[in-house]
């Protein structure tokens, strides 16, 4: 990939990452990384190319949050759950996860581009929390993962609502 179109997708990530998908029209994205929306499309082939384009360099840059979060060696689910919890909550973090609701809110409505992003994003960060997690099989690995994915999804969703202060009382409890 040339490096003007590298840096048209890192400046199209800023964007959506501050301003949300309800902004992702063609020239506002256009304005904001410096050229005109025919050269996004020149770039890109069509608008849903270059949402899905920007939506991978996003993802990507999760992943690296991510992959320093990672643990030397894989540790409990129970271990894993409040590191979880912090980096749901942390304000660094908030802006993926609030694109990550709008893009579950438009797969919801049968948009078929964010239900294919949206199953790509979800299944690497379940794929990630599986490798973090030591288990006695790759059975209750998965297990362990989904259990924990559906907790921070519900936490990241109660945030969202302003409920946020509900769950760390609610998930000190226990499993």
């Amino acid at each position: 990939m040339d490096s003007r179109k590298e840096a048209l997708l890192d400046g199209l990530a800023d964007f959506l990452l501050a301003e949300g998908l309800e902004a992702a029209s063609l020239r506002p994205m256009a304005r904001a990384v410096g050229t005109s929306d025919r050269m996004l499309i020149y770039h890109f082939g069509d608008k849903d190319s270059l949402i899905a384009a920007a939506l991978e360099r996003i993802a990507a840059r999760l992943v690296a949050q991510l992959s320093a979060l990672s643990a030397p060696h894989p540790v409990p689910a129970d271990a894993l759950r409040p590191r979880l919890m912090d980096l749901a909550q942390a304000d660094g973090t908030w802006p993926f996860l609030r694109l990550w609701l709008q893009i579950a809110a438009r797969a919801a409505q049968g948009d078929a581009l964010y239900a294919g992003v949206g199953n790509a994003i979800g299944r690497g960060f379940l794929d990630w929390i599986a490798a973090q997690i030591d288990a006695p099989d790759d059975t209750a690995r998965r297990s362990e993962a989904a259990r924990l994915l559906v907790v921070i999804e519900g936490l990241v969703l109660l945030k969202a609502l302003g409920l946020d202060g509900v769950c760390r009382p609610a998930l000190d409890q226990g499993p």
